[in-house]
């Protein structure tokens, strides 16, 4: 059975532990992947007490397994960018009602009612492929802003300079939310000074520009768009649920998501705060997937539980990690 919990009403800290450990014993009873992992690290589920204990699945595994807690009908497969014979992960989605509730509760819990915004946005490289998460969470976005002005920009950028510069001159909030180097190539052909926009950066060159390190890059674009700061989402295609930066670089996490940081040296035990480390998620929104996820982002927690993405570890896979995949 499902754990009767409601996780979009999480409160405090006492309550989201009770609801992780929920979770974590009915994925390691219902997802035959995980719980082969678990049994792989010998874990005794009967001593996992706290968030710390509970196994973290390498993300590399969306790649090579179905990754899902129940038997229902897949509702929506989502899948990963990668290039030209790369395996890319799968997330098979059973109630995709789940993640529209987590998207839409997500984004109120840091901007507040999404009809008073119009919504642009510039994702070439997501537009261009199927079964994107993040187009899909965009597209619903844009029609519930209920506003003909929202929409989707692929190269047709003078349309999108155009309706920028006019939006802002009649004073509308908008958010354009852009993978980062189609934000990059928009503002050499125009530099703006917006007052009521919000940009958001999704992250990734995808191949089209050198890689930046974040303070260069949002000093860029905040000089391009003439605006104070940079927000940013993180999300994966391996999860339901997003943090969100308004700026510097420091993301917080919705109530029904946490991140650990993890040794880079020793994948099962973890880092103080302001120590650099990989990013563990645990997203409940995934309860019929894995809430639990190591991922291959570096990443370092303060102490009020925001956290900053410093980049990633390379090609040689996760240390302590790459040995636990089954």
């Amino acid at each position: 059975m499902i754990p009767t919990i409601n996780i979009f009403t999480l409160s405090n800290q006492k309550q989201f532990e009770k609801a992780a450990l929920q979770v974590f014993r009915f994925q390691y009873e219902h997802n035959l992947v995980y719980r082969e992992f678990c049994a792989f690290l010998k874990t005794d589920v009967q001593k996992v007490k706290s968030l710390e204990q509970i196994p973290f699945l390498p993300i590399q595994f969306f790649k090579s397994h179905k990754v899902v807690s129940n038997e229902n009908p897949i509702q929506a497969t989502f899948t990963s960018s990668g290039t030209t014979g790369m395996a890319t992960s799968k997330h098979f989605v059973t109630d995709i009602t789940l993640y529209e509730e987590s998207y839409r509760k997500g984004f109120s819990e840091f901007y507040g009612n999404i009809e008073d915004y119009v919504v642009l946005a510039l994702l070439p490289s997501y537009l261009e492929r199927e079964g994107s998460s993040l187009i899909y969470m965009v597209e619903d976005l844009i029609k519930m802003t209920n506003n003909p002005e929202s929409g989707f920009y692929l190269h047709n950028h003078n349309e999108l300079i155009e309706k920028l510069i006019r939006l802002n001159n009649s004073e509308q909030n908008v958010i354009l939310i852009g993978v980062t180097y189609a934000l990059l190539d928009l503002i050499e052909k125009q530099k703006f000074q917006l007052q009521n926009t919000i940009i958001m950066e999704t992250g990734g060159m995808k191949g089209q520009r050198k890689e930046m390190i974040r303070e260069e890059l949002h000093a860029q674009l905040s000089e391009g768009f003439g605006v104070t700061a940079i927000h940013s989402e993180y999300g994966m295609t391996e999860l339901l649920s997003q943090a969100y930066s308004l700026g510097n670089g420091v993301f917080e996490c919705p109530p029904w998501m946490q991140i650990l940081i993890r040794d880079t040296e020793d994948a099962l035990t973890y880092v103080s705060e302001g120590k650099t480390g990989g990013i563990n998620v645990i997203d409940l929104a995934n309860i019929n997937s894995c809430s639990f996820i190591a991922t291959q982002d570096l990443g370092k927690k303060n102490p009020n539980n925001s956290f900053e993405v410093l980049g990633r570890f390379d090609n040689s896979d996760i240390r302590g990690c790459n040995l636990m995949v089954i």
